[in-house]
């Protein structure tokens, strides 16, 4: 395996190569805008199957995989895993889902967004309450809208999925993708982020095609003009994560806009690549199909 260093501008990459290219870039010039004086330390887990989270992000960056030119369709898409805001599920909602989209000739960038500071201890999720009501109201499912806390991670965590969209669209050549071809996707919070890229009026770090993985709007949606067309997955028994994305299917729907939705019977909590033998399984299948349908 071949390791080497190289200077962009500010932006310190790690470049490896084993088959195909891979970066990590700093996001920002410095410390990112809204979170100068955060002075935590990031804190990666592995747990006894080699599953790796990654808690307390402090200083964002993204991970690029990008295809052998031989493979390539011209398309990206930055990945932005999930975990309530207080963890990444870096393996299995981001690197091996890179891996699967390098695979199909697409670009990965895997967005590791801040999150909120949890210590160094394991962070560990309550179970679901499934049949929980959550009022949601143009299309919000935030589960805690009054955490002022929470609030301002969700804005940080929006603006570092922009700022991934513009570094891709500005070094577009250089990785071999059309600069009209750069989508987002995202698992549970990560989906979250992805759909509030699509609600900022930025053209340079505006998502193309924007992809949601059972993981509804954190924020207020309205629906812009240009919105990019809006694929959904998720499991009926997920709640009320499933009616959060049922509501953001609805208003893109009803603003004219294109928009799938697939809703699965059973299969709640994460699905990334790899089956369990559910009907959830197929959602890949499903995503390569839209792409191709909407002109990608």
């Amino acid at each position: 395996m071949l390791f080497r260093l190289v200077s962009v501008g500010a932006l310190l990459v790690v470049i490896s190569f084993f088959g195909y290219a891979q970066e990590e870039i700093n996001l920002w010039e410095g410390k990112a805008p809204g979170s100068e004086q955060w002075t935590h330390r990031e804190t990666r887990i592995s747990s006894a199957d080699g599953v790796v989270s990654i808690s307390n992000v402090a200083d964002p960056s993204m991970t690029a995989y990008i295809p052998e030119p031989s493979t390539s369709n011209g398309i990206a898409a930055v990945v932005c895993p999930g975990g309530a805001f207080r963890a990444l599920s870096w393996e299995s909602e981001g690197l091996a889902v890179a891996r699967w989209l390098n695979k199909h000739g697409i670009a990965a960038f895997v967005l590791k967004y801040r999150l909120l500071k949890t210590g160094e201890s394991r962070v560990r999720f309550s179970k679901p309450r499934f049949g929980l009501k959550l009022p949601i109201k143009n299309a919000n499912a935030n589960p805690d809208p009054d955490n002022q806390e929470l609030n301002n991670v969700i804005k940080m965590a929006t603006s570092d999925g922009q700022q991934a969209i513009r570094l891709v669209r500005r070094n577009a050549e250089k990785w071999g993708i059309h600069p009209s071809k750069i989508g987002i996707m995202g698992f549970s919070a990560g989906g979250g982020v992805a759909v509030g890229t699509a609600l900022l009026n930025d053209a340079a770090g505006y998502p193309d095609f924007l992809v949601s993985l059972y993981g509804p709007s954190q924020v207020d949606v309205h629906v812009p003009a240009d919105a990019p067309p809006l694929f959904i997955a998720v499991a009926a028994n997920h709640k009320p994560v499933s009616m959060g994305c049922v509501a953001l299917y609805t208003v893109w729907n009803e603003a004219g806009k294109p928009a799938e939705l697939h809703v699965y019977s059973k299969g709640t909590g994460p699905f990334g690549i790899g089956g369990k033998g559910l009907p959830r399984d197929t959602w890949p299948d499903r995503f390569l199909e839209w792409l191709k349908a909407e002109g990608f």
